[in-house]
C-alpha cells in the first residue's frame, strides 16, 4: 500500500456558495449558478437546498426551473470565483508545493513530507479547511487517504462541510463496500453496463479476473481491476500541462444548415484566437499547436469532435502573431462539413479549438511527427 498522505480539497457548491456569501438574502433560497432558462444554458452548480428537488450541475436550465419552480438563477461571475479561489490556492501552498489543481474549486494536496500538525494528514486537512472559512467564509470538504482515487471519494462522503479519513489499514474494507458508481470516471451509462453484468460493487469486481473485465469493457475494465483493490499510483501531477484551448456557443436557437454553421466559424475562431494570445501571455512559448478541431452537438444532444493533423509550419503564424489567415479559416469551414455531415441534423453546440503539444527538440521532431 502506498505510504503517500493524500488530501482532496473540495469546496462545497462553490460558485453558488460564493454569491450566498455575498448576498445574505439568497441563503434559505434554492438558487444555481448557469444562463438564463430562454438562452438554453446549462447550471455550473446549485446549492443544497436546490439539489433536495433534483437540480444539479450541467442540467439544462429549463429542467431545473421545472423541478423547482421557485429556482434563482445566478449569472456566473467568474472574477469573484476566481479571486475565492486564489486564497484557498495560497492556503494550500502554506503546507506544499505538491498541488494539483482539478477546477477552480477542487485540488489534490500530497502532504507527505509535510510537518505541520505534527505530521498528520488529518489535521493538516481540519486546518486548512479552517482557514479556508477564516478568510473567504466559505466551506469546503476533505478526503484523506493514501491515494487520489480513494481521497477523491472519501471527500464526498462527509459533504458539506466535513471530512473524512480513510487509512492505508481501512483501505481494503472501505473498497469492498464501495458501489461502482461511486469511483470517478464512471458515469450512469457505464454503471448501468456494469449492474447488467451482475457488478454493483468493488466487491463484484473482485470476482472478475483482469482478462475478462478487459474483455467486457475494455479501458473501463482494466481501471476497474485497480480501483477495486484500491490501487492508484498515480502520483499529484505539478505539471499543469495544458494540452488544448478552445471556445464553445450554444445557440438559442438550432442551426439549420451546414452555411449557417459555417458562419459562424469566424466569430468563434477570433474568441479562440484571443484566449490562445491571452494563454501564450502568461506561460510564454513552451507549446506549439499540432491539431484544430471542430465540436458540434446536434439538437438531440449527441456530440461529434473532427479534427485533423497538419504540418506544424501550418500553425506556426497562428502561434507567434495570433492570426487566422485564410488558410486556416478554410481548414475549420472542411471539419465543420465533415462534423455536419456526421450528424446532418440541426445544431444546438459549436466549438472550435486547438490542440497543444509540448516543443521538443529538433532532432526528435521527425521521429514525434511520423
Amino acid at each position: 500500500m502506498s505510504s503517500r498522505k493524500i488530501i482532496h480539497i473540495d469546496m462545497d457548491c462553490f460558485y453558488a456558495a460564493v454569491e450566498m456569501r455575498d448576498n445574505p438574502q439568497l441563503k434559505n433560497k434554492p438558487i444555481a449558478v448557469g444562463g438564463k432558462p430562454g438562452e438554453r444554458s446549462v447550471l455550473c452548480t446549485s446549492n443544497y437546498l436546490a439539489r433536495k428537488f433534483g437540480v444539479r450541475s450541467a442540467m439544462p436550465a429549463a429542467l431545473a426551473i421545472k423541478l423547482c419552480p421557485d429556482l434563482t438563477i445566478i449569472h456566473p461571475n467568474m472574477k469573484k470565483y476566481k479571486e475565492a479561489s486564489e486564497i484557498v490556492q495560497n492556503i494550500f501552498r502554506e503546507y506544499t508545493e505538491l498541488i494539483e489543481p482539478l477546477s477552480l474549486d477542487e485540488a489534490y494536496l500530497d502532504v507527505t513530507d509535510c510537518k505541520k500538525c505534527y505530521g498528520s494528514a488529518t489535521l493538516i486537512a481540519k486546518e486548512i479547511r479552517e482557514k479556508i472559512f477564516q478568510r473567504t467564509q466559505l466551506t469546503a470538504s476533505a478526503g484523506i487517504a493514501p491515494n487520489k482515487f480513494i481521497a477523491k471519494v472519501a471527500s464526498d462522503w462527509k459533504k458539506p462541510n466535513g471530512q473524512f479519513v480513510v487509512t492505508p489499514n481501512e483501505v481494503e474494507q472501505f473498497v469492498l463496500q464501495l458501489d461502482v458508481k461511486k469511483i470517478p470516471g464512471i458515469g450512469k451509462v457505464s454503471a448501468q453496463k456494469l449492474y447488467d453484468h451482475g457488478i454493483h460493487t468493488c466487491a463484484d469486481a473482485r470476482q472478475w479476473s483482469f482478462e475478462k473485465l478487459e474483455m467486457c469493457f475494455g479501458k473501463l475494465g482494466r481501471s476497474l481491476y485497480q480501483k477495486s483493490r484500491g490501487i492508484d499510483e498515480r502520483p499529484v501531477n505539478i505539471d499543469h500541462d495544458r494540452k488544448s484551448i478552445s471556445v464553445e456557443h450554444t445557440f438559442s436557437s438550432d442551426l439549420l444548415e451546414i452555411q449557417t454553421c459555417i458562419d459562424q466559424i469566424p466569430r468563434i475562431s477570433t474568441e479562440l484566437i484571443t484566449r490562445l494570445a491571452r494563454y501564450q501571455q502568461k506561460y510564454g512559448n513552451d507549446k506549439r499547436i499540432c491539431k484544430a478541431f471542430i465540436k458540434m452537438k446536434f439538437h438531440d444532444f449527441q456530440t461529434v469532435t473532427v479534427e485533423k493533423k497538419r504540418e506544424i509550419e501550418f500553425y506556426e503564424d497562428i502561434w507567434n502573431h495570433h492570426e487566422m489567415g485564410t488558410e486556416f479559416s478554410v481548414h475549420l469551414e472542411e471539419l465543420t462539413k465533415i462534423a455536419y455531415q456526421r450528424g446532418n441534423r440541426p445544431v444546438r453546440l459549436l466549438g472550435v479549438g486547438l490542440r497543444l503539444d509540448n516543443i521538443v527538440p529538433q532532432h526528435d521532431m521527425q521521429l514525434k511527427l511520423i
